[in-house]
């Protein structure tokens, strides 16, 4: 009876740390530049930020089929959580003259299309 308890604990342990998967990056946006995340055809999924620049920062949501909407304004330092619905980018906006950073952790659906649009 022990392996079987051994067995049952791995699995648990197993599915609260896939359950737990995400991904974190620090991603650096030119000035006057935008990151694109999920501009593709996606599930829903949620992005936990923090703007680490020392500027200001403008994230909207916009669907693939057209549109934007649910825009922020994150300052330096502060945090934003961002519930994305399927078939919708997030778009993060740097439209200051020095680099900006900020730090995401994506969970949910992780097949999204990440890259950059210059303004």
């Amino acid at each position: 009876m022990y392996p079987m308890k051994a067995i049952y604990i791995t699995l648990v342990a197993l599915l609260g740390m896939t359950s737990c998967a995400g991904l974190n990056s620090t991603t650096y946006i030119k000035p006057n530049d935008s990151f694109v995340l999920g501009n593709n055809e996606h599930g829903a999924f949620q992005v936990n930020l923090k703007n680490t620049s020392k500027t200001n920062l403008s994230i909207h949501q916009a669907p693939i089929n057209g549109g934007k909407h649910s825009t922020l304004n994150v300052k330096p330092n502060q945090r934003a959580s961002v519930k994305v619905d399927k078939n919708t980018a997030v778009i993060i906006t740097n439209g200051s003259s020095d680099t900006a950073a900020v730090s995401l952790k994506v969970t949910g659906d992780l097949g999204l299309s990440m890259g950059y649009k210059n303004q």
